[in-house]
């Protein structure tokens, strides 16, 4: 376990430097909306997205063959509350894990896309923080290889506007219509986790707004792929 606490928090490390990085150099959200999709008049979408293909620590779950066991919910939302290096943390206030792929997203490129790459889960995870200021919902898909994966993430650099995830319905944690939330993507193998998040009034970021530490908190949504990467190479020596 104390193996397994290392090589977790390593790769934790690992994600927030290219989280900063990132951010710190990449590449502008373009405004116009892409693709073919009907974008309805109350859909809620992020207002930015940045992402970033699967890194080379990722290769033992590379490919659904080489990970073919399908997620669980247990496994998925066992931990009721995401903790970083800095407050609030977030509060699991609904979660839901499901086949039908499409049902999770909107947006008929996005759809199509999801489902060329043989999509067969799609995990969903609303949070609130606990000092009730923030909105986040982490997003799992688990697709054929991290080519495709990396090939969706390419994608949604220029076409999240046209098609994007639901957001779960509950009373305890929504996404304001017409808020102002961020998004990022990042392909983890063969899997693809999508990250919303805002303010719970649906405000402009403010110099009190600490979105870089948050995304990294919500991002902890991600330990169970990092075991399966340990459970499948083993530990380190």
């Amino acid at each position: 376990m104390v193996i397994v606490a290392s090589v977790l928090g390593g790769v934790a490390g690992v994600a927030g430097l290219i989280y900063l990085i990132g951010s710190l150099g990449g590449e502008s959200s373009p405004s116009r909306p892409a693709g073919s999709a009907l974008v309805l008049p109350d859909t809620v979408r992020p207002e930015s997205f940045r992402g970033w293909g699967s890194p080379k620590l990722f290769e033992p779950v590379g490919t659904r063959a080489k990970d073919p066991q399908p997620l669980t919910e247990k496994e998925l939302f066992a931990g009721k509350t995401l903790t970083g290096d800095k407050k609030p943390a977030l509060k699991l206030v609904k979660s839901e894990l499901g086949k039908d792929c499409a049902a999770a997203l909107w947006g008929q490129d996005l759809v199509d896309r999801v489902a060329e790459s043989e999509c067969t889960q799609a995990a969903r995870a609303m949070y609130r923080s606990t000092d009730g200021r923030y909105v986040a919902q982490y997003t799992l898909l688990n697709l054929r290889d991290a080519k495709s994966a990396d090939a969706l993430v390419t994608y949604l650099r220029s076409g999240y506007r046209g098609g994007w995830t639901h957001p779960l319905k509950t009373a305890k944690a929504t996404f304001p219509a017409g808020g102002h939330t961020v998004s990022g993507g990042y392909a983890l193998g063969h899997y693809v986790g999508l990250l919303w998040l805002g303010r719970a009034d649906g405000g402009e970021p403010t110099a009190k707004d600490d979105f870089v530490s948050l995304t990294l908190t919500l991002r902890g949504a991600e330990k169970p792929i990092y075991r399966r990467v340990v459970t499948i190479s083993g530990a380190p020596k």
